[in-house]
C-alpha cells in the first residue's frame, strides 16, 4: 500500500496521522508512507523524528473576520495545489489520507482532481473549515464524536473514534517512581498541553499550597515554556513538577484524575484509559471547539466541566476533593468513559482505507 498523509499545526492532528500510519505498518508491513505538512510548524520536527519521508508546502490559514488580508493566503493555496499535485504524481498513492489542519486542503483538493481515493479524519466535536470544505471532494469521512455525524454527508460519513485511543492502550506504564511519586498513593495529573498554559500556570503557582497534607499525589506539568519560572516556586512535598513528558499515555495509565484541556486527542486517551478528569477547554481556539468537546464528555457524567474563567480560590481543590474522596462518583465516572470507549478506532479506519483501495 502506497499512502500520502497530512496533517499539521498541533499534536492534535499530527498523532492521529502518526497513529493511523502505525496501524497501517501494523497490517499492511510493507506498505509506504509520504507525509506532507505545513512548512513551518511542529510536523516539521515531529514527523521525520518517527523516521517518515516528509514533504512541507508553504501555506497560511485564512483569516476568517478580515477576508481583506487573504489576498496572500489565495495565492498560496493556489500554489499549494499545485505543488500537491506534482508530489502526487511523483509518488503515485493508493489513498491520500487527511487528518486536520489547513495544510490539508490543498492536498485533498489535489487527490480529488487527480481521481486518487482520499479519506479525511476530524477529530473535534465541531468541524474545523478545511475538513467542513473537503467535505465535497473526500471519498470516506471518519468522525471521533457521534455529535460531528451531522455535520457531513451521510452517505460517506462514518463513527470511528479517533485513533489516538487504540494507540495509547498498547503503551507500557510508566513507573511512578521515575518522578519521586509513590505507588500506594492516589496521583492526580496536571496539564495543559506541550507548552502549557501562563494564565492557569500562574493560577497553580498560587494554588498548589492548598494541596499540603493531601493523601494523595500532584504531578504538575508546567509545559516548556514557563517550567524556568514556575520551578522556582515552593511546593508541598506531595506536589512534583515537571516540564514535560514525553509519552503521556504512559503516566496516564497511573493515574487517577487528569486535569486538562479538552483536545480531542486527550479525550480520546482518557475514553481509551477510563481516567477520570477535570476539562478546562482552552478558550483561544477556532469556534470553541475544546469547550464543545468537553460537553460531550460532560453530559455522559464522564468529566467535570470547569471554564478558565471559573478559576478561582480553591475551587480546583475542591473539585479535585469531590471525585478522589468519593470512590462512587469516581467509579461512575469510569463506567461512562467505558460506555464511550472505541477501542478498535485505527482498526476501523484503516478498514475503510483498505475498502476505499478495492473499489478502484
Amino acid at each position: 500500500m502506497r499512502v500520502v498523509i497530512s496533517a499539521g499545526g498541533t499534536g492534535g492532528h499530527i498523532y492521529p496521522a502518526l497513529a493511523i500510519i502505525n496501524k497501517i505498518k501494523e497490517k499492511e508491513p510493507n506498505s509506504e508512507f509520504l507525509y506532507i505538512g505545513t512548512h513551518d510548524r511542529m510536523e516539521n520536527s515531529i514527523v521525520p523524528a518517527h523516521n517518515i519521508p516528509f514533504k512541507q508546502l508553504e501555506i497560511y490559514g485564512f483569516y476568517r473576520k478580515k477576508f481583506f488580508k487573504n489576498g496572500k493566503t489565495i495565492y498560496y493555496f493556489l500554489k499549494a495545489i499545485k505543488k500537491s499535485k506534482q508530489i502526487l504524481k511523483e509518488f503515485k498513492p493508493d489513498i491520500v489520507i487527511g487528518v486536520g489542519g489547513y495544510v490539508t486542503a490543498p492536498v485533498i483538493y489535489a487527490a480529488h482532481k487527480l481521481k486518487i481515493k482520499t479519506l479525511i479524519h476530524e477529530q473535534n466535536s465541531i468541524p474545523g473549515a478545511s475538513n467542513l470544505f473537503l467535505s465535497k471532494y473526500a471519498d470516506k469521512i471518519a468522525v471521533s464524536f457521534p455529535d460531528s455525524l451531522e455535520a457531513f454527508p451521510k452517505e460517506k460519513t462514518i463513527f470511528t473514534g479517533n485513533p489516538c485511543g487504540e494507540d495509547a492502550i498498547k503503551k507500557a506504564p510508566m513507573n511512578k517512581k521515575e518522578f519521586g511519586l509513590e505507588k500506594g498513593k492516589k496521583l492526580v495529573l496536571i496539564v495543559m498541553g506541550s507548552l502549557g498554559a501562563t494564565t492557569i500556570n500562574e493560577f497553580l503557582v498560587e494554588t498548589l499550597n492548598q494541596f499540603k497534607n493531601k493523601e494523595y499525589e500532584v504531578l504538575f506539568v508546567t509545559g516548556k515554556k514557563d517550567y524556568a519560572d514556575v520551578s522556582k516556586e515552593r511546593f508541598p512535598k506531595n506536589v512534583k513538577v515537571v516540564p514535560y513528558i514525553e509519552n503521556m499515555t504512559r503516566i496516564m495509565k497511573n493515574t487517577d484524575l487528569m486535569v486538562t484541556r479538552a483536545g480531542a486527542s486527550t479525550l480520546s486517551e482518557l475514553i481509551a484509559l477510563h481516567v477520570p478528569s477535570i476539562l478546562i477547554p482552552s478558550p483561544y481556539v477556532p469556534n470553541n471547539h475544546q469547550y464543545k468537546n468537553a460537553i460531550a464528555l460532560t453530559k455522559k457524567g464522564a468529566a467535570i466541566l470547569l471554564e478558565e474563567k471559573d478559576l478561582k480560590g480553591d475551587i480546583l481543590l475542591k473539585t479535585i476533593d469531590s471525585i478522589l474522596f468519593d470512590d462512587k462518583k469516581q467509579k461512575k465516572m469510569e463506567e461512562e468513559l467505558r460506555k464511550l470507549d472505541i477501542p478498535d478506532s485505527a482498526t476501523k479506519i484503516v478498514a475503510c482505507i483498505q475498502e476505499l483501495i478495492d473499489r478502484k
